[in-house]
């Protein structure tokens, strides 16, 4: 490709809407262009990047034993009234009528779409198992898009859908995905690691996300050893041991204008209160009614622990204020479990706690000396909240130590969720039928991009994976519009080099060294050959790879043989 054919449209200031480093690079460089808020074209160089990811999975899944498909944008509301999530899947599903008033949606996944095909081939037990796949457009109208990529309400995902007819063929083709997600994302060079998540929207019993471990990266990741899982998934044990004699007696303490545990040490002048003495009080409803929740004072509540509360179900949510006033006469922060009309189920962390300090139910007044059995009933304890770093790994192998890592893929085991409620059902080798056993495997190609971005630049630009740069290499002549000896021997490389299989850029728009040199490492292409008058004179050429400081000379009658032996090795 010609560089002044390409397209190529580079920025030097730093765009003011961009706040992390893949948005600003991505702009900068011209890999993209926002036409609405979190909804983007992609230009010539960020399309190849693109494209070259996408080919990446294509092949991985083709030899995983995939059979590709494409499936429409545009959904009838009638399928996903029929799975239940029409209504359940939030303002994330962008809604519309046609002409005709009939209700739509842009699909922001497709188990809908796929169950309903498969439902009408599929009938015996013979069919199975299989694995269909496509990569397509996406939208999910997010509340607030930010992040450039990250964050977009369009996007390009990968999304596959085994079906199987037992639960065991489920985990087998869900083991197979999951070791060609760990091929796919091997491939393209990313640092990364699986961890175990929660199926949130998506639903099943079992999923994991593959996260890029970036400083940038939305989400907790928690880890020791094999162990991993994000915050939502990460679970705390309960303690060992006994719980230690009681030796306070309930007390009602005044506390006018307290609503915090830092306030409320301060006010008992306490500050050293150790944090399982501290009751924190929420009340959550949900699908199921209302709870009150008890973490240590320093814990957070993690809303996923709390939906599995049969208690409390899905779409857990703080009880309005006003609400919670109205069940137990006080506001939140005099808030709890001494006289509590409401089911207590109580963190993991207070198993062992005695002698407690809380809200008296009643504002501006606390209790201090509570103990569970004797000044209100034992509640039932589970595992609630937020694990962090120092906790111990849930597997006994050390303790937990944490990072940061951005979400690029996500599998799942999705049973009969959407088999079950949308009638896919297969005849039995013995007779009578069952529904088909699903799952269900995604990867965002668009969001890959931003990934690798924020996990490899510098100050000069992008550094990309070699796999997926929008080219190879670079020929970067000097002097093109001034040296015939240089634009021949620049075109003759650029030949060459294609010839040899290499993908290839010549710079031949004729700038100035500085400024080709800054736009190159803008874009991350990650091998670089200047060709000038100076080193034709002793027949060499200038190599640099994109990550390294130094710069070095080759001889130009073998930089094509020298450049493929740097690139299979960079790959």
């Amino acid at each position: 490709m010609l560089a002044g054919r390409f397209f190529i449209h580079t920025a030097k200031e730093t765009p003011s809407e961009a706040e992390i480093i893949s948005h600003r690079l991505m702009l900068r460089a011209g890999l993209v262009r926002q036409l609405a808020s979190g909804i983007y074209s992609w230009l010539p160089a960020g399309w190849r990047v693109v494209n070259k990811i996408a080919n990446i999975v294509r092949e991985e899944m083709d030899a995983a034993g995939a059979a590709e498909i494409f499936m429409p944008a545009v959904q009838p509301a009638a399928l996903w009234e029929e799975s239940g999530r029409w209504h359940a899947y939030g303002p994330e599903l962008l809604r519309f009528a046609d002409r005709h008033k009939r209700d739509f949606c842009l699909g922001p996944t497709h188990e809908e779409v796929v169950t309903d095909i498969v439902r009408a081939f599929v009938s015996g037990h013979r069919q199975l198992p299989f694995n269909l796949y496509q990569i397509q457009t996406k939208f999910r109208d997010e509340i607030r898009p930010r992040f450039g990529i990250m964050r977009a309400r369009e996007f390009v995902m990968k999304d596959a859908y085994s079906f199987d007819v037992d639960e065991d063929g489920m985990r087998a083709s869900y083991e197979s995905m999951r070791r060609a997600y760990c091929r796919i994302f091997d491939r393209i060079g990313l640092h990364y690691r699986m961890v175990e998540a929660d199926s949130g929207a998506i639903g099943g019993s079992s999923s994991h996300e593959f996260m890029v471990l970036a400083d940038s990266g939305e989400e907790v990741i928690l880890y020791a050893g094999d162990y991993a899982a994000n915050v939502e998934r990460a679970s705390c044990s309960p303690p060992t041991g006994e719980r230690p004699p009681q030796a306070e007696v309930m007390q009602k303490v005044h506390t006018p204008g307290v609503k915090t545990i830092e306030t409320l040490s301060a006010f008992l002048a306490d500050a050293a209160v150790p944090a399982h003495r501290n009751i924190k009080t929420m009340l959550i409803k949900g699908d199921n009614g209302a709870a009150a929740l008890l973490l240590q004072g320093g814990h957070t509540l993690n809303l996923v622990k709390a939906e599995a509360q049969s208690a409390v179900g899905a779409n857990a949510a703080l009880l309005p204020p006003a609400e919670a006033k109205a069940l137990t006469g006080a506001d939140f922060g005099s808030l709890g479990p001494v006289n509590m009309p409401l089911p207590v189920i109580a963190d993991y962390g207070l198993l062992h706690s005695v002698d407690m300090i809380c809200g008296a139910n009643e504002n501006d007044y606390h209790y201090t000396g509570v103990n569970f059995g004797r000044d209100c009933p034992e509640p039932v304890f589970a595992d609630l909240r937020n694990a962090v770093a120092g906790d111990p790994s849930p597997d006994g192998a050390g303790t937990l130590s944490a990072c940061r890592g951005i979400e690029v893929g996500h599998i799942f085991q999705l049973g009969d969720k959407y088999s079950r409620s949308m009638s896919a059902t297969v005849e039995l080798p013995g007779g009578g039928t069952q529904p088909i056993m699903m799952g269900c495997y995604g990867i965002g190609v668009t969001r890959i991009v931003a990934a690798a971005i924020e996990q490899g630049h510098d100050e000069q630009g992008i550094i990309f994976p070699a796999a997926i740069a929008p080219f190879t290499a670079v020929v970067a002549p000097i002097g093109w519009g001034k040296s015939a000896a240089v634009r021949q021997a620049a075109e003759a490389l650029y030949d060459d080099l294609r010839a040899a299989g290499v993908d290839v850029l010549l710079d031949n728009r004729d700038l100035r060294p500085g400024a080709m040199f800054a736009e190159i490492d803008l874009l991350g292409i990650p091998h670089r050959l200047v060709i000038g008058e100076r080193g034709l004179a002793a027949g060499e050429v200038e190599y640099k790879y994109r990550a390294a400081k130094q710069a070095e000379a080759v001889p130009l009658v073998t930089a094509v043989a020298w450049l493929r032996q740097k690139i299979s090795h960079s790959i």
